[in-house]
């Protein structure tokens, strides 16, 4: 894709760096995010930016999250040759807007999404995205928190089996703790670039729960699981919720121009690398996930793998899950305040906020301060809703499609297409409609399919099923006592 910029006719996107971007107001605007990436004139520029190597650290980690846990579960829907096919499509469709969206910046003078979509669009695009923009993280959040809130309350009741009989109390307590001792202090960072030793933390978690899931398959612990005799089919007729489930397991489009300035010497070509590096990455891992996951438990696997797992078993993969998803915390916070903080600058200014490069973060005392009462605001409103909601399954589902598709594929396309000089069907035009295209087809008809679901009165949102593959003991008892009885099957039947 990096052969896209060649051609004699073609805008030099490298000649337009992000620090040399000085000619006019506009340009650096409320879009040079100072308070987050300091810049040379701060501090030394060895202790503020991130190398390209961090860099890549850093958004890995926010592709590499939960959703390469659902990775079997979309080759159930679309089938296992087909599933694996289309993981390979969004892939490189995902590295294509990711770079698309960077060039925009380039063509605009303007470094984040917002302001980018508002040199398109105007204000209506600006606001529409900003909302959009902020939905997403906040709602990823919340689902942090439910999985947290489920997984290590599992991992108690393992040791604890009373506790089975107060789950609800359980969830909450954990939840309340894990916000306070760890997501808000992580939150109250207010560089990326210091998350790079963390983003490695939380990667090795997710490499660890891999290596435990293809010992469990090779060790042949879940053997006696039942395999369907076209489990292997090439093809299943759920194609579009499971190419939904694929994008949202590689959508990360909401930090993309965040990590961008937390990079040192940022530029398009640099990018690229970068780009490549995590979404190759990225798609390593998730095909691994998606093959011995679903080599593991073929048709019955479900939307979090763990969750096929017996009880007494795979407990500290659950707890590194667990680990890396609130080390991925952080970067939706840091999306989400910088969303929240701008709209405060706007709406007092009443247009565009030029800050002033030279200060150095600490010394903003009053930006310190407003940093700190929106990064509380964005944790603790996601904390009080995350313990109450038990069925935001399907909720994030139509959020992935009405939020993390237009963000990743819709938006970026368009955005190219109207600031880009070339033709219409130029040759240089022409992948972004089809990146418009596909993120249509995605949306539309993926919300078609799915929105009916949403209203089936047997909808169970339940979690915490033992399955009949797993013996029957004290936890499992503990468990299944505050699940719903209707939901207490032997084993999971998959519906096409």
């Amino acid at each position: 894709m990096s052969d896209m910029k060649n051609g004699n006719n073609s805008i030099k996107y490298n000649t337009m760096q992000r620090q040399g971007s000085d000619d006019s107001v506009e340009v650096h605007a409320f879009d040079d995010l100072n308070s987050l990436v300091k810049n040379e004139n701060g501090y030394e520029e060895s202790e503020s930016l991130s190398s390209l190597s961090a860099t890549s650290f850093n958004y890995i980690n926010s592709i590499v999250g939960s959703g390469v846990i659902g990775i079997p579960y979309a080759l159930v829907r679309a089938g296992f040759g087909l599933g694996l096919i289309i993981l390979a499509v969004v892939a490189l469709v995902t590295d294509y807007s990711l770079t698309l969206m960077i060039k925009t910046a380039h063509l605009s003078g303007r470094f984040t999404y917002p302001g980018v979509t508002e040199s398109a669009f105007g204000k209506i695009g600006y606001y529409l995205l900003s909302l959009l923009q902020f939905m997403y993280p906040f709602l990823a959040m919340i689902s942090y928190n439910v999985v947290v809130g489920d997984t290590l309350s599992k991992v108690l009741i393992r040791f604890y089996p009373h506790l089975g009989a107060s789950m609800g109390s359980v969830r909450f307590f954990v939840v309340f703790l894990v916000t306070l001792f760890v997501t808000t202090p992580l939150c109250l960072y207010k560089n990326v670039s210091r998350l790079a030793k963390i983003s490695f933390i939380s990667l090795a978690s997710v490499i660890l729960i891999l290596l435990a899931i293809v010992y469990k398959l090779f060790n042949g612990d879940y053997a006696n699981v039942p395999r369907p005799k076209d489990a292997y089919a090439f093809a299943q007729p759920d194609i579009l919720p499971a190419t939904g489930i694929i994008a949202f397991a590689f959508f990360c489009h909401h930090s993309t121009f965040l990590i961008y300035q937390s990079m040192k010497d940022s530029s398009l070509e640099r990018w690229e690398k970068v780009t490549h590096i995590s979404i190759s990455f990225a798609w390593v891992v998730a095909t691994l996930f998606g093959i011995v996951g679903y080599a593991t438990f073929t048709t019955l696997s479900q939307g979090d793998l763990l969750e096929n797992y017996c009880y007494d078993d795979m407990n500290l993969a659950r707890v590194l899950f667990c680990v890396s998803i609130l080390l991925t915390f952080p970067l939706e916070c840091f999306v989400a305040r910088e969303i929240i903080r701008t709209q405060i600058k706007r709406f007092y200014s009443h247009e565009l906020v030029e800050y002033d490069k030279n200060v150095d973060p600490k010394e903003a005392k009053d930006e310190d301060g407003n940093n700190l009462i929106i990064t509380l605001f964005v944790v603790f409103a996601a904390f009080f809703v995350s313990p109450t909601s038990e069925c935001l399954g399907p909720i994030l589902e139509i959020n992935g499609l009405l939020t993390a598709i237009p963000l990743s594929y819709i938006l970026p396309g368009l955005i190219f297409i109207k600031l880009d000089p070339h033709s219409l069907f130029s040759r240089e035009k022409l992948p972004a409609i089809f990146l418009v295209v596909f993120g249509l087809a995605v949306s539309i008809s993926g919300v078609i399919v799915l929105l009916p679901s949403l209203f089936d009165p047997q909808l169970d949102c339940s979690t915490g099923i033992i399955l009949g593959y797993c013996k029957d003991d004290d936890v499992t008892t503990s468990i299944n006592a505050t699940a719903n009885p209707m939901a207490r099957l032997p084993l999971p039947k998959f519906k096409t």
